[in-house]
């Protein structure tokens, strides 16, 4: 049996779901996967799956093996490209969650010089604004914007952009500029359940700061939704300047209590916890941090977090 090519077979198999999946993915015939995984049944004396109506569902050992699978499957790599010296090429999967609108915006437009730079890479990029399970779904890296709940994960801050108060200009022509944050009381707020406070806004002016509620008849879970409401003029919005970024150039969005600051929005590379982040998953977060800088805000201006360890 080649343990090598096994584990590789196994890792497949845990994150595609299903045998025919991961032989597409590997290459190889469904019947060279089946007994792969078969001839490892008998090695470690236990089963691995257990096939029902709803499809191929992994065994407790089989959960245990794969997080040290994949682990030592990442130092291999590690090892073969420490052994190649620096200038090695990059190859094989990088597997990255990230939230919808930011990386549609941000990150997909501008991934060209990237993917050109690695031709032996590729990139699954799981489109999700929910805060998956890394070790469960097979993820190497995750992208998350805003705060980070679980202290425990190895997290590296890659940038920083402003959080503001804004409006289409549609809405700003029919409703008004609010000029003080009491005034904030008579608009309609699209309430975006994905932030920390979704209902209260936190304001700041110098040594004034103010606590202000929102009231709105709209309530969006992901940024998305937020970005149309905005746009067809149903409300104003508290949300990071990356999600508006083209508009507010052009002038269809409008900032308002523009001397007024809230904390800011930080984007984040994140693995899962406990293991060292790969070669792979190291250079995209460079790259990622090198997109975000033009528009970043610096770090010391606004107070924040302290950033969690970095990799």
């Amino acid at each position: 049996m080649d343990r090598l090519s096994t584990l590789q077979i196994l890792v497949a198999v845990m994150e595609a779901g299903s045998f025919s999946a991961a032989a597409k993915r590997l290459g190889l015939g469904q019947p060279a996967v089946s007994k792969s995984v078969a001839q490892l049944e008998r090695h470690l004396g236990t089963r691995l799956f257990v096939r029902t109506t709803r499809g191929l569902n992994p065994t407790g050992p089989a959960r245990l093996y794969y997080e040290h699978a994949r682990q030592a499957l990442l130092h291999v790599d590690e090892a073969e490209l420490a052994a190649r010296g620096e200038g090695a090429a990059l190859a094989g999967v990088l597997r990255v969650s990230s939230p919808v609108t930011f990386t549609r915006m941000q990150i997909i437009p501008r991934l060209g010089p990237f993917l050109a730079a690695h031709p032996g890479l590729a990139l699954d990029i799981v489109l999700d604004d929910r805060h998956v399970d890394l070790l469960r779904e097979g993820v190497d890296m995750a992208l998350r914007v805003g705060s980070l709940d679980d202290s425990s994960m190895t997290a590296r801050r890659l940038a920083r952009s402003r959080r503001v108060v804004l409006a289409s200009a549609r809405y700003i022509e029919r409703h008004g500029v609010p000029r003080e944050p009491a005034d904030l009381a008579r608009h309609a707020f699209v309430i975006y359940t994905q932030s920390r406070t979704p209902r209260s806004l936190k304001l700041r002016r110098g040594e004034e700061s103010v606590q202000v509620p929102l009231d709105g008849r709209l309530t969006v879970s992901a940024a998305e939704g937020l970005r149309e409401a905005v746009l067809a003029g149903l409300g104003m919005a508290s949300i990071s300047t990356w999600v508006f970024a083209e508009e507010l150039a052009r002038g269809e969005v409008v900032e308002v209590l523009g001397d007024w600051s809230q904390p800011p929005v930080d984007a984040w590379a994140v693995y899962p916890s406990g293991h060292l982040p790969s070669a792979k998953a190291r250079a995209f977060a460079d790259y990622v941090e090198q997109l975000l800088a033009p528009d970043a805000v610096a770090h010391g201006d606004i107070d924040s977090e302290r950033p969690r360890r970095r990799p």
